[in-house]
């Protein structure tokens, strides 16, 4: 199967794995559901899964692909580094609040499930965002509104102070409520993104 047919496939079964995410939870959820949902034979997706926590990692790999473009937009938008790092940082928050609203009341599962696996890819995540980030800062140095230092250690830092708004850190009813993940990331944003202007 070559790459074009590969990647729609992978697509339909991570669609459908989180359209079964909202309706049944992590637990209820099988590989028959995930099968007949996406309209794939069950035998189709173990050759590309394993189970279905592959599947809900790659449902959060994907969402973290798709994050990464929104930062790299976010990051070639006309403004200041720091106007740039606020927005970024507001949309790697709300970004993954929007991409799991429907199914947060089975957020929590799925994390106890997959926390191993996912403890092991979460560090390629965040150098890759990190590495985005650092971009716009290194580029504020060089205008002179943003102090001098490691830019990449400076992302790393933007990127440790938001993540306690990330999904798999709030409660479930904190995931059901967007004004105030928004309002706080956007205070959190300017506070930090403060902190760097020369």
């Amino acid at each position: 199967m070559s790459a074009g047919p590969r990647r729609a496939l992978r697509e339909a079964i991570l669609d459908a794995t989180e359209r079964l995410l909202a309706r049944k939870g992590f637990q209820q959820m099988t590989m028959d559901d995930i099968a007949a949902e996406s309209g794939v034979a069950r035998r189709t997706i173990y050759l590309h899964f394993k189970g279905k926590e592959q599947v809900a990692l790659e449902s959060i790999d994907r969402v973290v692909e798709r994050l990464l473009e929104r930062l790299k937009c976010v990051a070639g938008l006309s403004g200041t580094a720091e106007e740039r790092l606020k927005a970024m940082l507001v949309e790697r928050v709300l970004f993954r609040f929007d991409s799991v609203r429907e199914y947060h009341h089975s957020f929590t599962e799925m994390f106890a499930a997959i926390r191993p696996a996912y403890l092991a890819r979460r560090e390629g995540y965040f150098a890759a965002e990190s590495g985005v980030f650092a971009e716009v800062i290194a580029e504020g140095q060089q205008a002179g509104t943003i102090v001098p230092g490691d830019a990449s250690t400076m992302a790393h830092t933007l990127l440790l102070a938001t993540n306690s708004l990330l999904p798999f850190s709030l409660s479930a009813r904190e995931l059901g409520e967007r004004e105030t993940v928004q309002a706080m990331v956007e205070r959190v944003a300017a506070l930090v993104v403060s902190g760097l202007k020369a």
